[in-house]
């Protein structure tokens, strides 16, 4: 399995932005597709972007549409998360994970990262 460790979270005022980034190790890191998901407090964790192998191919929850942008770099084997334009409602950690076959279910994906948060001031 591959291993993943996030980082980039922090506090940011609303309208702000943050790059999340996501190191793979441990496995072939263009076999998996790389996704991102977010749990806020008392909710369950929910999909937010995810990324073919090739890298061709990005999905994403109707609710960063426009303002999340999710990437991957194959030297660095490293899955990123742009996200422009925060809101409040964003707050949350995040999460990377790998999964073998497309889905925005979290039950698909086999690795996951510790998570990384996430703070938007209002």
């Amino acid at each position: 399995q591959v291993q993943l460790v996030e980082s980039g979270g922090g506090l940011v005022q609303a309208g702000g932005s943050l790059r999340l980034s996501c190191a793979a190790s441990g496995g072939t890191f263009s076999n998996y597709i790389m996704g991102w998901f977010r749990q806020a407090p008392g909710k369950e964790r929910e999909f937010v972007a995810n990324i073919s192998r090739g890298g061709i191919m990005t999905y994403y929850a109707n609710f960063v549409k426009d303002r999340f942008t999710i990437s991957r770099d194959y030297a660095k084997t490293t899955v990123y998360l742009q996200m422009n334009s925060l809101k409040p409602e964003d707050t949350a950690i995040y999460y990377c994970a790998a999964a073998r076959a497309p889905s925005t279910s979290p039950s698909d994906f086999d690795s996951w990262g510790q998570g990384t948060q996430v703070t938007v001031s209002s």
